[in-house]
């Protein structure tokens, strides 16, 4: 790896293209670097994971009124929407926009954390969409994603969007772009343009994430990953972009996050070095925030160890500034102490997922955020109890640059009635690559058979998963292969209209 020094620079200093972070990017998804075995692997495991949480999520809102958007949009050979009919086919943008946002609904898919938030798997409606209707190959969309995954985990290790309340698609958009390039064989300059297009357009605010949270946050990768077509699209026509949109004197980085004297280094591969780092990134066991699995997994084994809940009297949990700051009473959102608040805003407070853990010893993707579950007065009463705290060990650890250093858990004391104190702790999921049971191929099978059991047929399971698992030979009118449908008469709708 090498890493590039991003800075900025006044307009009458002209930066050479070459040195731009944009630039460096493009030749990046130019670059037709031999492929790695583990990392070609780990995307089939990816795109059996994403269908799998948008399968789960096919009937809630946020979903019906994506894939009703999409369907106002039809497209002959165009892209496949979710349990949709592969014969009919839409506007690859508003297949990403539909697709995308049924992978986001359950925030239940990929993750990695490092100066920023990502979600990486975001990367791969936009790229299958699209794959879908330019006709690309199995292997070029592989290639495709492994770039996408490189530039969006690279971006989130050096650059912090949070700090500056800038939601974290503002890494996404770009990591879409340069992977799009990737696929479709792109020349530098119009990746270039097309990231920098990218970036510009995908710039919001966190407060998608911040107090009574919206079915938005599901939408939110949706709409970067079509902008991030549209983007590709325009550069593709010959258009340019505002430049340079990292270092300019007026460029994001200038005015929206650290400012003119804003220094940020930016690890990224040499050239014709393999692109690994999808690996460094890590699945999800429960839905629920990242940073809530380990405490999830944590909290089931303090419930073998505590004999009555009845007689904790306060739980505290020792973590990481994110963690505190974010999901736990640092947030200083009421709306995560409320058992009326929206799932979304429920699986963004480690004091609900934590409670609810720990009595139940489990967790699931839809009882566990029920209105009745969130209601129990036993559960109100410990969720009441839980206060979070940030240890600068845990916010060290979090930020730790080497993968098998780096940890997302916590301490948990947990006081009892009688001033008795119970304390465990621990740094990663047990899915987590170097957790006690990491995920593997099965793991990812097993996860999409549990969550898509009961919606699709057998038979249609097992053909997903013999062609999924086929990738790499799939030929260039192959890609429709990697929807999955389900009855029409299953699929529901919104009676509402809109303009559309």
């Amino acid at each position: 790896m090498i890493i590039h020094k991003l800075k900025v620079y006044p307009s009458k200093v002209k930066l050479p293209k070459k040195k731009q972070l944009a630039w460096k990017l493009a030749e990046l998804a130019s670059d037709n670097a031999k492929l790695n075995n583990d990392s070609v692997e780990m995307v089939i495991n990816r795109i059996i994971d994403n269908a799998a949480v948008a399968i789960a999520s096919l009937n809630r809102k946020a979903v019906i009124t994506s894939r009703e958007m999409a369907m106002k949009h039809p497209r002959k050979k165009g892209a496949t929407l979710f349990g949709v009919n592969s014969k009919q086919t839409f506007d690859c943008e508003w297949a990403a926009w539909s697709n995308g946002t049924a992978v986001r609904e359950l925030d239940f898919h990929d993750t990695f954390l490092a100066a920023d938030y990502s979600h990486p798997g975001d990367n791969i409606p936009a790229l299958i969409a699209v794959g879908q209707q330019k006709k690309i190959s199995g292997l070029n969309l592989i290639k495709g994603i492994i770039t996408a995954y490189e530039v969006q985990v690279n971006l989130v290790k050096g650059i912090c969007l949070h700090k500056h309340k800038v939601d974290h698609i503002a890494h996404l958009g770009p990591s879409v772009a340069a992977g799009l390039g990737t696929m479709l064989g792109l020349n530098i300059e119009t990746i270039y343009q097309a990231i920098q297009q990218a970036l510009h357009i995908t710039i919001s605010t966190r407060q998608s994430r911040k107090g009574e949270i919206s079915s938005w946050k599901a939408f939110a990768p949706a709409h970067a990953g079509k902008l991030g077509i549209e983007a590709v699209d325009r550069a593709m026509r010959g258009e340019g972009a505002p430049s340079p949109i990292y270092e300019g004197e007026d460029s994001v980085v200038a005015r929206i996050l650290d400012g003119k004297k804003a220094v940020y280094k930016i690890p990224l591969p040499k050239k014709k070095e393999e692109k690994k780092a999808i690996l460094e990134t890590y699945t999800k066991e429960y839905s629920a925030e990242y940073q809530a699995q380990a405490l999830i997994d944590l909290a089931k084994k303090l419930y073998r160890k505590i004999k009555n809940l009845n007689d904790i009297k306060k739980i505290d949990i020792y973590t990481s500034h994110h963690t505190h700051n974010v999901i736990g009473t640092g947030a200083n959102d009421p709306q995560k102490m409320d058992p009326n608040a929206s799932r979304e805003t429920l699986d963004h407070s480690i004091m609900y997922i934590f409670a609810v853990a720990l009595e139940d010893a489990d967790w699931h993707h839809i009882k566990s955020y029920s209105k009745s579950r969130a209601k129990r007065k036993s559960t109100l009463k410990i969720w009441r109890s839980i206060k979070t705290h940030e240890d600068k060990k845990w916010t060290k650890r979090y930020h730790d640059p080497n993968p098998k250093n780096k940890a997302f858990g916590a301490k948990v004391i947990i006081t009892l009635k009688n001033n008795k104190k119970v304390v465990e702790e621990q740094g990663l999921a047990d899915a987590h690559p170097f957790g006690s049971r990491p995920f593997k191929r099965l793991n990812y099978i097993k996860k999409f058979l549990t969550l898509t059991r009961g919606v699709i047929t057998k038979k249609e399971s097992n053909r997903f998963l013999k062609v999924v698992q086929n990738l790499k030979k799939l030929k260039s009118n192959q890609l429709n292969k990697l929807n999955i449908v389900i009855n029409k008469k299953n699929i529901k709708k919104n009676n509402k209209l809109g303009i559309f």
